[in-house]
């Protein structure tokens, strides 16, 4: 006998994105030390956790050295306290009533959004828009829904082209689909759904009885009045859709971890009889089998999050990283480039000029302006041609990248 391996794994042609980024940026740092490489790529934060979310972590740290006040395992799903503050917070002031019982807290979207596919059937058919975030493709190839891939897309995954033409608004799938990967703010092109768009893929899935998995890591980032912050501000939307939310990027956790996943009750799936089947206790054992939920400290800190001075706090911060992202997209415009986002997102896409493709605009902004992005291929086919920015970094350091890129013959 002989260990057999998951074979799905050989499927995942190339290394993963952000694997390949930072072996391109260890390679150039090891033949050019000196040089001062400025990191716009890969979605991290630079501005640390609020004076409120630090105050209630160490409150929390105390309490776990006090006998009287230690806590040992906590629920799987997350404590009710911080479950009833995202409620409050970012669930009512849109007239969005949840229940305790139907928030998951997690240590990341990326881990949820990951994860969700196992209490889903082998033989679904999954539609994600092109160009995408990688995890919702690779966990499903990972898994065995998919063929091989050609020409960067996988056989079996339905592709929902967002580019230019369109409008970066993706259009419904041509075939039937059971579930639909959407992520607005939208990873990476950083452009937007606005209700009545969203609206049409909600009622598709009503129709086909279809589900929508809504990535809304970037809420927090929404300038614009139509956009919503929640899937769940469409009428019909808790029937058909699970929503996936962070604390990474709003709030400086990508190091803290935390996050939550909305499972609602009205949600239903079916067996292999037809027989109807409530998505949510099929998540709740998954979590509670797999996942031993986060610890004590980090939920009082995300808790702090939605205090008054928390709130003020963060809001300084998004703020902070929304002006990067202006600084972004008004200096690469001024040099003629075709740029889309940075306004309701931290992310800015940007046509890489002369028709170049994506590694070689990486490889341009690495090699001539020291600074990093994100190949635009590396998030699928429609992403050719493309690099995305973040406006994560420092203020400082956006404008020394934007005018090194300006100095630049492109």
């Amino acid at each position: 006998m002989v260990v057999k391996i998951n074979e799905n794994y050989l499927k995942l042609k190339s290394s993963y994105l952000f694997v390949e980024v930072a072996r391109r940026e260890s390679e150039f740092v090891k033949n050019n030390p000196e040089a001062d490489v400025i990191k716009m790529g890969i979605g991290d934060v630079t501005k640390p956790l609020v004076p409120a979310v630090i105050e209630a972590f160490k409150d929390a740290v105390d309490e776990m050295g006090n006998a009287e006040t230690f806590m040992g395992y906590g629920p799987e799903q997350g404590y009710d306290f911080l479950a009833e503050a995202i409620i409050k917070n970012d669930y009512e002031k849109y007239g969005i009533s949840l229940e305790t019982s139907e928030v998951f807290i997690s240590d990341g979207a990326k881990c949820d959004t990951g994860n969700i596919q196992e209490i889903f059937g082998i033989d679904n058919k999954i539609a994600v828009t092109d160009p995408v975030y990688t995890v919702y493709v690779d966990t499903n190839v990972m898994a065995g829904r998919t063929g091989e891939m050609e020409d960067g897309m996988y056989d079996g995954l339905t592709y929902l082209k967002c580019n230019a033409e369109n409008g970066f608004v993706p259009a419904l799938p041509e075939e039937d689909v059971d579930i639909i990967y959407l992520c607005y703010p939208n990873n990476p092109t950083g452009t937007t759904l606005n209700k009545d768009q969203l609206k049409v893929f909600i009622d598709y899935a009503k129709e086909n009885k279809a589900i929508i998995l809504f990535d809304a890591a970037y809420e927090a980032f929404i300038n614009e009045d139509n956009v919503p912050h929640s899937i769940y501000e469409i009428e019909g939307a808790k029937e058909v859709a699970i929503e996936f939310k962070s604390f990474s990027k709003t709030a400086g956790f990508t190091g803290t971890r935390c996050a939550y996943t909305v499972v609602p009750k009205e949600l239903i799936g079916y067996d292999s009889e037809g027989n109807e089947v409530e998505i949510n206790p099929l998540w709740n054992r998954r979590q509670t089998t797999k996942f031993n939920g986060v610890s004590y400290p980090v939920q009082r800190a995300a808790e702090a999050t939605y205090s008054e001075e928390g709130k003020k706090q963060i809001k300084e911060i998004v703020d902070y990283y929304m002006a990067n992202a202006k600084v972004i997209r008004e200096s690469l415009t001024d040099l003629g480039l075709e740029v889309y986002g940075g306004v309701s997102s931290p992310y800015i896409w940007v046509k890489a000029p002369n028709n170049m493709d994506s590694w070689a605009f990486f490889d341009l902004l690495l090699n001539e302006a020291n600074v990093i992005g994100t190949p635009g291929s590396g998030f699928g086919p429609s992403g050719e041609g493309y690099l995305r920015l973040t406006a994560f970094n420092t203020l400082e350091n956006t404008k020394e990248a934007m005018d090194r890129i300006s100095k630049l013959d492109i």
